[in-house]
């Protein structure tokens, strides 16, 4: 009796769980979809897609504070044409982001910054598995003709120096092999900065937001050359 209540129970929660991310695939499908109409008219302006995790979604800020949101707003303001797509999924790993590439990363897009990997080394995932996961992306994008700016992530200090190095090599290896665009550190400059940081000391407030942009604006603004080229 008690073994078929826990089997149920299970069940039960694994469907909440699947409902919960079907609720977050249509959503995101949903704002591609709208953002890719209103980019419709433009026509020659690029379409970059933002593929990531929570740092990507805006986990914990209000609308329009999240790093895809406040790219456009920072390139708007250099007078630059692009339509920027939030394709962050809070809680992707690198396996989640392959899974839903095709979909999240539409026809229409001609560039991609691939954000993923922080919540790999959160839960301590084996690195060669994220490599993998990454690689798999970055084959695919560029068989699509996209161009890609890969943001590195480092690993926490408290999974050992084994682990960090193994992982850290990861991104500066892949953008090597795959002769694409690195951003070292998408984190550079917030990470460990309480004043930019909310409570739990992982996701960046509205002026880590900032910051992430001013510091990354300048590769960015060169993958839309590129992607445009």
């Amino acid at each position: 009796m008690q073994a078929g209540f826990d089997v149920a129970i299970r069940a039960a929660n694994e469907s909440c769980v699947m409902i919960r991310a079907l609720g977050m695939a249509m959503a995101l499908a949903a704002a591609l979809a709208t953002a890719l109409a209103a980019a419709a008219p433009a026509g020659a302006a690029p379409v970059l897609v933002v593929l990531g995790d929570s740092l990507a979604a805006g986990y914990g800020l209000a609308p329009g504070e999240a790093f895809p949101e406040r790219l456009a707003a920072s390139l708007a303001a250099r007078g630059i044409a692009a339509t920027i797509v939030n394709a962050g999924v809070s809680g992707d790993t690198t396996a989640g982001g392959l899974e839903r590439l095709d979909w999240s990363v539409p026809p229409e897009a001609t560039a991609a910054i691939v954000e993923l990997g922080g919540n790999d080394a959160l839960r301590g995932l084996d690195p060669a598995a994220t490599r993998a996961n990454l690689d798999a992306i970055l084959v695919r994008l560029k068989g699509r003709g996209v161009a890609v700016l890969l943001a590195g992530m480092l690993a926490p200090p408290n999974l050992g120096g084994d682990y960090a190095q193994a992982f850290n090599a990861i991104y500066p290896q892949l953008a090597a092999q795959h002769a694409i665009a690195l951003y070292p550190f998408f984190l550079d400059g917030v990470a460990a900065r309480p004043q930019l940081n909310q409570p739990d000391g992982i996701h960046p407030t509205a002026r880590g937001v900032e910051e992430i942009v001013r510091r990354i604006l300048p590769a960015v603004e060169a993958l839309l050359a590129k992607a445009g080229g």
